[in-house]
């Protein structure tokens, strides 16, 4: 945290700056507004004062629209800056911890997982190339995101951006994450450094975006309770802290590491020729440890299921050196970007050599691709994106991805969004190998074979309510999965899934209630992706402005559910989710319910809940997975601030 010490000091030197900032919100300002006003004594001097307001803080992913900052306290707000990570989790339940990961309650696809490795349970917080952010401020700019750990700790994200002229912006961000946790050998300890630059020419004719990131997903693993008859029976009620567990000397940590540059520059005048010339340079490292003092007996039952004088903890790890030159052709309405890419992929592991499973110590191979995308605007009324990559490879196979979003507006306020994906991909690297000094523990999948998704779906948001119906269906051809083992295996039939549901806001006056439903079913082959028939949330709030409009409150309840079905299991050594093993029960049927009061002050927002308030009533009994119980009552404070200096 002596990092965001050196920050505060460093924006505070520069608080007393001649600019005035407007404190109306975003959504509440008119176009005409103008960014400067000049003063004018009208002698020999004079004085500029810059009036900024909140349109001049913007920020953008690369080659993107910019946006404005968000100030504004909306319901959904509540969903994200009341999680660790700043996300809307729905379709998620969490660990007895922040920081600690979540059970997928939904078929979902990450990005990140394709040709690199990146356990499952380690993904809720990475930042993608595409995810980082860029800023355009008129003056010196920080936010702070304040989060409430369980037991000891808190999560505190922090933000630094300025502009050095016009042309230039740098930001700084750190977040660290430190959680005890309800149960013992449950800490998380997390970090993301981030540091990222825009410079756009005065001419206008050359553009850089460029970051550095670090991540660190750091967790103790206790694996699960002991007694869980105990639990369910309410009487670890008053014990949960000394509740024995599975696992006394093992932890995890996996470390991601990206160096990112891409830029662009026309050569000729831009109406005449509307082309630019851009490359995209990246390094990404990633690494996952898994870590143990001592070999747990929980793991095994006699000698011979432990590897004779291999060491207890182990390592993997994957990189990806990319190189991508291409042509954009760029105007109003169309938008064609098409280029090379040069890739150098490498994955290793801890060497290990047993009769029967031959892992390997590392693999590796250079590539060749091409990437395209595609991107049309007509009559703002309908939107065109579309994105191609391919490329070719002998060790971890052809590699071919599409996205294509259409979005028709027919009628101002009325949206018709449809979707076509697909994706032919090498399973992620966490599913090729393993050594561990527990023998049943160690695999190679060789000769695995792509696992094809298809994605069709889309969505309709309707003026009425506030109102979005959305549908999904999944086809999964050679599903890659860990059984009850932990072994990985790919399946010979396709699975199959449907997902439906809505999302509507009703208000009276100043009380609203805001829903989300979704329906899924796997129609094919339900036994390998274990999934809730049924999530709902609904929050049910009053809000009005305050304190001679000095302040906007927010209060409510929010209640979070999801069916009874036989989930998963986490398995700690890998990070991953195993088929359910014998002595494994279904989870679900109990409603989380969250007693809130939301309050804004100009740009702070503070967000306070007594969350798991069923607890004060009756003792827990819901589980996140399989032995791992999900928090009891907790009073979950959130803080943001925003602060145009």
């Amino acid at each position: 945290m002596k990092y965001i010490l050196l920050i505060i000091l460093f924006f505070g030197s520069l608080y007393n700056a001649q600019v005035i900032v407007n404190k109306t919100d975003s959504n509440r300002l008119e176009k005409k507004l103008s960014d400067t006003v000049v003063i004018d004594s009208g002698k020999k001097d004079s004085l500029k004062i810059f009036k900024p307001t909140i349109q001049d803080y913007q920020y953008q992913t690369q080659y993107s629209e910019k946006k404005i900052f968000d100030t504004v306290m909306t319901f959904d707000k509540t969903n994200v800056f009341s999680q660790y990570n700043n996300r809307d989790n729905f379709g998620r339940v969490q660990f007895a911890n922040i920081g600690a990961g979540f059970n997928p309650l939904s078929y979902d696809l990450d990005a990140e997982q394709n040709l690199s490795l990146l356990p499952s349970n380690k993904s809720y917080g990475i930042l993608g190339a595409d995810e980082i952010r860029y800023y355009d401020v008129k003056t010196p700019t920080a936010t702070f995101i304040y989060h409430t750990a369980m037991r000891n700790g808190a999560a505190l994200q922090s933000t630094y951006t300025q502009n050095i002229g016009k042309r230039f912006n740098f930001a700084l961000e750190y977040m660290g994450l430190r959680s005890q946790g309800m149960y013992r050998n449950s800490l998380a300890a997390n970090n993301n450094t981030l540091f990222s630059g825009h410079y756009v020419s005065k001419s206008g004719n050359y553009e850089l975006f460029a970051h550095y990131l670090h991540q660190n997903v750091n967790n103790q693993e206790n694996g699960g309770i002991v007694d869980d008859d105990l639990f369910q029976s309410g009487n670890s009620e008053s014990n949960k802290w000394n509740a024995q567990v599975n696992l006394d000397g093992s932890s995890s940590q996996y470390s991601y590491r990206r160096y990112y540059l891409s830029h662009q520059f026309t050569p000729f005048n831009s109406e005449k020729f509307p082309f630019r010339i851009r490359h995209t340079l990246f390094n990404q490292g990633n690494k996952y440890y898994y870590n143990q003092s001592t070999v747990e007996d929980y793991w095994y039952t006699t000698a011979s299921e432990i590897v004779t004088g291999f060491s207890p903890s182990t390592r993997k790890y994957s990189n990806n050196l990319s190189n991508t030159v291409s042509l954009v052709l760029d105007n109003e309405k169309f938008k064609l970007d098409a280029g090379v890419r040069y890739q150098m992929l490498k994955f290793g592991l801890n060497e290990i050599n047993l009769p029967l499973v031959d892992v390997p110590a590392e693999l590796k191979e250079n590539r060749l691709g091409a990437v395209g995308n595609l991107q049309v605007k007509l009559f703002d009324k309908f939107q065109l994106n579309s994105f191609l990559e391919f490329s070719k490879g002998s060790q971890f196979g052809n590699y071919l991805k599409t996205t294509n979003n259409v979005k028709f507006e027919p009628i101002k306020d009325y949206f018709v969004n449809a979707k076509v994906n697909f994706q032919s991909v090498y399973p992620s690297f966490n599913y090729l190998a393993n050594s561990s000094a527990y023998r049943r523990f160690n695999y190679y999948l060789q000769d695995a074979k792509n696992q094809s998704v298809t994605e069709i779906g889309g969505s309709i948001n309707l003026k009425w309510f506030k109102s979005e119906l959305f549908a999904n269906y999944f086809r999964i051809d050679n599903y890659t999965y860990f059984d009850s083992s932990a072994a990985p295996r790919q399946s010979e039939n396709s699975l199959n899934i449907s997902q439906i549901g809505g999302d509507a806001t009703f208000s009276f006056s100043k009380f609203h209630l805001n829903t989300r439903v979704q329906f899924q079913s796997a129609l094919s082959n339900k036994e390998l992706l274990p999934m809730p028939s049924f999530i709902g949330r609904a929050n049910f709030f009053f809000q009005s402005q305050a304190f001679k409009n000095a302040a906007e409150i927010q209060a409510g309840i929010k209640v979070y559910y999801f069916s009874k079905f036989a989930s998963r299991e986490y398995f700690p050594i890998l990070n991953e989710y195993i088929l359910p093993t014998a002595d494994s029960f279904s989870i679900g049927g109990q409603p989380i319910a969250d007693l809130y009061i939301n309050m804004k002050v100009k740009k702070m927002f503070f967000f306070i809940e007594g969350q798991q308030m069923g607890t004060l009533i009756s003792y827990n009994k819901a589980y996140a997975f399989p032995h791992y119980p999900v928090y009891d009552f907790r009073l979950n404070i959130g803080i943001v601030w925003y602060l145009f200096n």
